[in-house]
């Protein structure tokens, strides 16, 4: 089963994005950033996407308190 896509607590540069898409998929969190940014040099809303990701995604702390009652 894999990883849920939550922004981990800890391993987190800005807001963990990278970070919790890199656990989910399982890579390296710095192989996952190499790749955004990368991926920033081409067009397309990526940014967009990665500030879109840090509102919706949640935190890992929230995940643990909704899931604990």
């Amino acid at each position: 089963m894999a990883a849920a896509l939550v922004r981990p607590a800890n391993n987190r540069m800005i807001a963990g994005v990278c970070a919790g898409l890199a656990r989910r998929f399982g890579t390296s969190p710095a192989t996952m950033r190499v790749i955004f940014v990368l991926s920033c040099l081409l067009p397309g809303p990526q940014f967009l996407v990665y500030l879109a990701l840090w509102v919706l995604l949640p935190s890992e702390e929230k995940g643990r308190d909704a899931t604990a009652w």
